[in-house]
């Protein structure tokens, strides 16, 4: 892609670029499609493409190199709004989908845009930004953990027979993030 981190423009998704932020997933989550046999990656795709045009989330958050969306995560405000599931009784900001397109990766995007999205938690006065994934999601896990998020095991949750592993960031002690280095 060639762009620089300070080029990359982080905001709220215009209405009318789902379809890109759609484009965007599918591009990022393909790498997957091997692990995830048949049915079950069709049912990822459908579930990626409801939440992406779902009335749920807070906010869709892009990051945008030039006029092109390169990444994207949408935050909800609740597990009830962000799985259609209350019993996990998150009623906090959480992260779903973060996403980086291949070809822009490496440019610390996806820190950005978790960066974004826990500032925005803050403002809304919330302690913690949490979130779930998979063991097959190895390099998004290491980031996460190198940000400072621990797993929240409460949270866990069975997806078929994949664990979905529940995480969080205590907002106020993330270091990173107080010092602005997003």
């Amino acid at each position: 892609m060639g762009s620089s981190y300070e080029s990359i423009i982080v905001r709220d998704a215009a209405d009318d670029e789902q379809a890109a932020i759609a484009d965007v997933l599918y591009s990022a989550y393909e790498q997957y499609a091997d692990i995830l046999p048949g049915p079950r990656w069709e049912e990822y795709r459908t579930s990626i493409l409801q939440s992406v045009h779902s009335v749920g989330p807070y906010a869709r958050i892009v990051a945008v190199s030039g006029e092109q969306i390169v990444g994207s995560v949408l935050l909800f405000l609740s597990s009830d709004a962000a799985y259609g599931r209350p019993e996990l009784g998150l009623n906090a900001p959480i992260i779903r989908l973060l996403a980086v397109a291949p070809s822009a990766r490496g440019q610390g995007i996806a820190t950005k845009l978790i960066g974004e999205a826990a500032a925005r938690a803050l403002e809304l006065g919330a302690a913690t930004l949490h979130l779930h994934t998979s063991d097959m999601m190895a390099s998004a896990v290491k980031l996460y953990e190198h940000l400072g998020f621990e797993r929240h095991y409460e949270t866990d949750l069975l997806n078929g027979e994949t664990l979905v592993k529940g995480y969080y960031l205590k907002l106020r002690h993330a270091a990173w993030l107080q010092a602005g280095h997003v």
